[in-house]
């Protein structure tokens, strides 16, 4: 069998099969060394490895991401698989893969941000964990996404409904605390390294994700249908924003599978990462409005970290170099733990 018909074969799109293989070898052997290197005894190594770790782990989100659109392989098993292997990689394996997709799809086909779990009904019935997540936001650690990866853990063994997802919890609690304890017998510093690397990519992915879009958000449970109340694609469009890495250098938009052109994906949600720049350049040539530069963001990341932690109105986007400054963004809206 020649090599284009093997492609054919394996891969969604014979295109794919370099940056694909790329993308997934890195993800997955990457995070696997980025261990060794924790453990290593000089510090440069332990750097390399913290920053091996987490941009490994982005990229397996990512990655769960492309899986969950079936962009990557011919065929939907193979893409459950790997998608299920990234999960892993990610630490959002407690939520099966066909979870995560379902809710993802329903992002999409619902044009709204869907969540089963109300972290701000939570927050605000709870004094003091919602002080606690003020100080711990204030001090930029990523207090409402952590809660939003625990309720997937917790909510199977409190909540009736969701008792038939405790067994995988169980599961995986099993597995991972069971590694993290055999690597805490070879290095605990390479545990506490982990977590570091842990802490950047929920940074990261909240950063990312604050800014996509200003849709409506709605709680409800994962199969409850809700009405489209006029969120037709006009409005998917207006409310959807591109965060990219770089407009001068757009190989950088690499470092998150070219995630950040995302009025690109809400437009054609099939086409996969790769192209995802070119798509970008066909539809918005004649618009900047799309397109949200990263340092015309941090600054507002920065401001309203803790207006965030609370407030349902994500802000709105203006225009001119200021343009950021009145976005506020979204929280607890990764497809990691919507679910």
């Amino acid at each position: 069998m020649g090599a284009r018909m093997l492609n054919t074969v394996v891969w969604r799109e014979p295109e794919g099969a370099l940056p694909n293989t790329l993308a997934i070898g890195y993800a997955v052997a990457g995070w696997l060394a980025s261990f060794a290197l924790m453990t290593a005894d000089a510090w440069w190594w332990n750097v390399l490895g913290v920053v091996l770790c987490w941009h490994t782990m982005v990229i397996a989100a990512y990655l769960i991401h492309e899986t969950a659109h079936y962009t990557l392989f011919a065929a939907p098993a193979m893409n459950r698989t790997i998608g299920e292997v990234v999960t892993f990689v990610a630490g959002a394996a407690y939520a099966s893969f066909e979870r995560i997709r379902h809710m993802h799809l329903r992002h999409h086909r619902d044009r709204a941000d869907i969540a089963c779990f109300d972290v701000r009904t939570f927050l605000l019935r709870n004094t003091g964990v919602r002080r606690a997540v003020y100080a711990l936001e204030w001090a930029y650690v990523p207090a409402v996404e952590i809660i939003m990866h625990l309720q997937v853990i917790v909510r199977p063994f409190v909540v009736p409904s969701q008792r038939r997802h405790l067994p995988r919890v169980a599961a995986m609690l099993i597995v991972r605390i069971g590694l993290l304890t055999w690597l805490a017998t070879v290095s605990i510093k390479a545990v506490i390294l982990y977590f570091v690397a842990y802490w950047l990519l929920l940074t990261t992915l909240n950063f990312f994700d604050a800014f996509h879009h200003t849709f409506l958000q709605i709680y409800t449970e994962a199969d409850t249908p809700v009405a489209l109340d006029g969120r037709d694609r006009a409005y998917e469009q207006a409310n959807t924003y591109s965060n990219v890495v770089s407009t001068t250098h757009p190989w950088l938009n690499t470092l998150t599978l070219n995630f950040g052109y995302h009025n690109a994906h809400h437009e054609r949600a099939s086409v996969p990462w790769y192209r995802l720049p070119a798509l970008h350049a066909e539809l918005f040539a004649d618009s900047s409005r799309e397109l949200m530069p990263l340092p015309e963001l941090l600054r507002t990341f920065h401001r309203n970290r803790l207006r965030r932690i609370l407030d349902a109105d994500y802000g709105a986007v203006a225009s001119g170099p200021d343009r950021a400054d009145s976005f506020v963004g979204a929280h607890a809206v990764s497809f990691l733990t919507v679910v």
